[in-house]
């Protein structure tokens, strides 16, 4: 149950950075090189991005690693 928990506040915190500076899913994707699609699987817990692509949405949001994807 808390690896399923930790995956959930990451996604939100990864939703949430984007909210704040009103960016679409479509429009991270543009700016990392993927699909919008990819966004949304990341948001949802369905992908596990790769150490490069976390660092690329990291970078566009401003934000770090720990930030973002750190579940502890």
């Amino acid at each position: 149950m808390q690896y399923k928990e930790g995956r959930c506040l990451k996604n939100l915190k990864l939703k949430s950075a984007r909210a704040i500076l009103d960016m679409s899913q479509e429009q991270l994707a543009e700016v990392v090189g993927v699909t919008r699609q990819t966004i949304g699987m990341i948001e949802a817990g369905k992908f596990n991005p790769s150490l490069q692509l976390c660092t690329a949405i990291c970078k566009a949001l401003g934000k770090t690693l720990d930030e973002i994807f750190w579940e502890g």
